[in-house]
């Protein structure tokens, strides 16, 4: 039993779904430590929601995607990565269904979950540009995975500046949810924050490496390709802490965390893809991708730039209660869905 290539298809579909229902568990709980994190520290929720709750609710994806490169299944860790960015954004849609006062778009409206919308499409760019590259690689690394990096970091101070010093707001109105901190005498102090926030993203991680290779079974034992377990399987369950987190911060009142943890999550899981390419040790990661692979960076690529027009647009209700930007990410995330059985 521990060691995974002994594993039958049912102890694998086991293991897999203990390590989702513990991924589901823990994001649940770190959303409240980096809510009072963000209070604590001065950073605000956008901010805290990029790189803190986006990173911590990621690193099991992350460590998924990297021992998947690792191990020579790089369409698994490519497949995860945008998938997790894909259905990520489709929980948007579900923490809008859950506030009912007025479309999620028009209450969070900030500059800097703009901002860090901006960056995720940038990266986005990226890597639907760099298959089109020359295939060179130095030390097996290609030259795509440096840039998104360098970018990523500069983004994240973009964001962090639009917070401090905005050049653009939005207009206030009466359904505006502005970020409020929480009174300070109630919020716990920052090392035993910081505790919990390392301890929460230790089984994280822990719970992301079991998946791999449960993952990988689970491919091999039903034929579906690894491209399909890792859009519609792994990303869907290493994404459950941002649709846990997201509706659990919506309840909070914290909105502009439950967009921004969301945004943020996605530019950081592009990241998957540069670190699974430092990983994958048989040249570069982007010019082994597959059409499906593809496909989903183009519709990923697509659902963030209709989430940018919802976030300038600020439609305040719309079809269902909800906004005709999220109507349109449902559809594209469907028709992928489909798109990827028909080819398999």
């Amino acid at each position: 039993m521990l060691d995974p290539a002994n594993w039958s298809l049912t102890q694998s579909f086991l293991v897999f779904a203990a390590c989702a229902l513990v991924i589901a568990v823990l994001g649940t709980w770190i959303t409240k430590v980096v809510d009072q994190l963000a209070d604590r520290t001065g950073m605000g929720e956008a901010v805290a929601g990029a790189v803190l709750l986006g990173a911590s609710t990621s690193l099991s994806g992350a460590v998924l995607s990297v021992t998947a490169a690792w191990n020579g299944h790089p369409e698994l860790a490519v497949g995860n990565a945008l998938g997790g960015i894909a259905v990520q954004t489709l929980f948007l849609v579900v923490a809008d269904i859950a506030y009912r006062r007025a479309n999620l778009e028009h209450a969070a409206a900030s500059a800097p979950n703009l901002m860090q919308n901006a960056l995720l499409i940038a990266l986005l760019g990226l890597i639907l540009l760099a298959p089109q590259l020359p295939n060179v690689t130095l030390w097996g690394v290609h030259p795509v995975t440096p840039i998104m990096l360098g970018l990523y970091i500069y983004g994240i101070n973009l964001v962090r500046g639009a917070r401090l010093y905005p050049m653009w707001q939005p207009s206030v109105t009466h359904e505006t949810k502005e970020d409020v901190p929480e009174d300070m005498a109630d919020v716990p102090s920052l090392s035993r924050l910081l505790a919990k926030f390392i301890l929460l993203m230790a089984g994280l991680g822990f719970a992301g490496w079991l998946l791999e290779p449960a993952a990988t079974n689970i491919a091999a034992g039903t034929g579906i390709s690894h491209t399909a377990v890792g859009v519609l399987l792994t990303a869907i369950s290493t994404s459950i802490p941002e649709l846990v987190t997201s509706v659990a911060a919506v309840r909070r009142g914290a909105l502009t965390m439950a967009v921004g943890g969301i945004i943020g999550g996605n530019a950081f899981d592009t990241l998957f893809t540069a670190a699974s390419d430092v990983a994958y040790r048989e040249g570069s990661l982007y010019h082994v991708m597959e059409a499906d692979s593809k496909l989903w960076v183009a519709l990923t690529l697509l659902m963030s730039v209709i989430l940018m027009m919802g976030l300038l647009r600020r439609q305040e209700q719309g079809f269902g209660g909800i906004g005709s930007e999220s109507v349109a990410i449902v559809v594209l995330y469907f028709t992928g869905v489909t798109m990827l059985f028909i080819g398999n």
